[in-house]
């Protein structure tokens, strides 16, 4: 079944996916990376999987047109894991946006190159050893895509369900793009997505990676990233989390050529009984490598979030310069947040730095605003919108930074952020 929705290309990791996973088996909370979140409790549910790939009564375009404002993009559609189209777009051999089995038909050479590649952990053995299909991004050597390539993933169903995401994305000497995912939901069944990204940039070239996890309460997510950077290559990446149910993001960032340069950043925003958590691993293996980490969370509710942070430094990468915070508010009283920053250095030419802070609403502040005559609800309001603003002041897309501005701030007034664009979004009571 899963042969027949899929590549040969694709089929022939699965053997090893799976001896992987018998091996390891899955990750405990005894797991150093994985002790603030239940992984075994995220997959326990008896969801179903589309392996016959019958095809979904859904026409994304019809609930979600997301767009930003002021910029120029492409929509690409994944319901559950099935890519909406199994043609990728293509111009003068310069680039190619679309359907993992459909590009290794096309390339089968440079597809085996990357696929696979950095491999991970048994979460990102059990996506190899099930994903079917998924999204392939390869911008050639010296290309700069013009529009922004949005992402819409979608989890749809009447029925509690997993789907297996996967994303390829090869940037090759000189190439520029700026990807955004979207995560949504339209049902509140259970969903379960696994989703591993692998992208590899190439000497000199500069990748925008953004993603929005905008999702029911019902949803979980269990995300693997491994970005792997070239001599002098950017990789700008954000995260920002408005809203849903359990969340874990393992992002992994291996620096590995002279004068590469990393900028990440995260956003999160929970109540409820919401859990999110982030484990990030950048390890420096080149000399004059710059990384700058900034996550910011904001609690409310019961909700729970986690951070860890580990900065490698191996022998050899000196002068490096790093920089790692981490700063968070805990609205409610009932609210936790888990921090741990780290630093593990083998070389003695280096600037490196890390901190964490965790606290509650700044008193004083309300004070102040209140005697000019700004009243306790809107003095809150506006000292978690000063909060967030850091972390999306640091997107590189000036329509994209503003749109999410107002998605920021409508979440905190309404409690839900409800984007305008969707006809979901305009739907009473969905």
């Amino acid at each position: 079944m899963l042969q027949g929705g899929s590549h040969p290309l694709i089929d022939r990791h699965r053997a090893s996916a799976l001896a992987q996973l018998k091996a390891e088996g899955l990750p405990s909370r005894k797991v150093e990376r994985y002790k603030y979140t239940d992984v075994r409790a995220m997959l326990e549910p008896d969801f179903g999987l589309n392996f016959s790939r019958l095809p979904l009564r859904f026409d994304p375009r019809s609930l979600y047109r997301c767009k930003v404002p002021g910029l120029g993009s492409t929509l690409h559609y994944v319901v559950g894991d099935m890519v909406e189209h199994k043609t990728g777009g293509q111009q003068d051999g310069s680039f190619f946006v679309g359907s993992m089995t459909e590009f290794a038909k096309r390339s089968p050479e440079l597809f085996s190159t990357y696929y696979n590649k950095v491999g991970g952990d048994s979460l990102a053995a059990l996506n190899t050893m099930l994903v079917q299909d998924g999204l392939v991004i390869w911008i050639g050597k010296g290309h700069k895509a013009d529009n922004l390539i949005q992402v819409v993933n979608l989890s749809v169903g009447s029925v509690p369900m997993m789907a297996n995401r996967r994303q390829l994305i090869i940037m090759e000497e000189g190439a520029e793009a700026s990807i955004l995912c979207c995560n949504h939901s339209s049902t509140a069944q259970p969903h379960l997505a696994t989703e591993v990204v692998e992208a590899f940039l190439g000497e000199g070239s500069h990748l925008q990676y953004y993603q929005i996890e905008d999702s029911a309460e019902a949803s979980s997510l269990l995300g693997t990233a491994n970005f792997v950077q070239q001599g002098a290559s950017r990789l700008d990446y954000a995260s920002v989390t408005l809203s849903g149910g359990t969340s874990r993001r393992t992002v992994n960032v291996s620096l590995e050529g002279v004068g590469a340069d990393l900028v990440m950043s995260g956003l999160v925003i929970a109540d409820g009984s919401q859990h999110t958590d982030n484990n990030l691993l950048v390890t420096h293996c080149a000399p004059g490598c710059h990384s700058d980490m900034l996550y910011k969370y904001i609690l409310d509710g019961s909700s729970t979030g986690a951070f860890a942070g580990k900065v490698m430094v191996r022998p050899g990468a000196q002068q490096t310069d790093s920089q790692q915070t981490n700063a968070n508010l805990c609205v409610s009283p009932q609210a936790h947040m888990y921090t741990q920053p780290m630093l593990e250095i083998y070389a003695d030419d280096v600037k490196c730095n890390h901190g964490s802070t965790v606290g509650q609403m700044y008193e004083a502040a309300l004070f102040y605003m209140a005697q000019r005559g700004i009243g306790p609800d809107e003095g809150r309001l506006l000292l978690q919108q000063a909060f967030a603003w850091d972390v999306v002041l640091r997107i590189g897309l000036l329509p994209l930074r503003q749109r999410l501005m107002s998605m920021v701030e409508e979440r905190f007034r309404r409690g839900t952020s409800l984007c305008g664009d969707c006809a979901m979004c305009q739907t009473p009571n969905s």
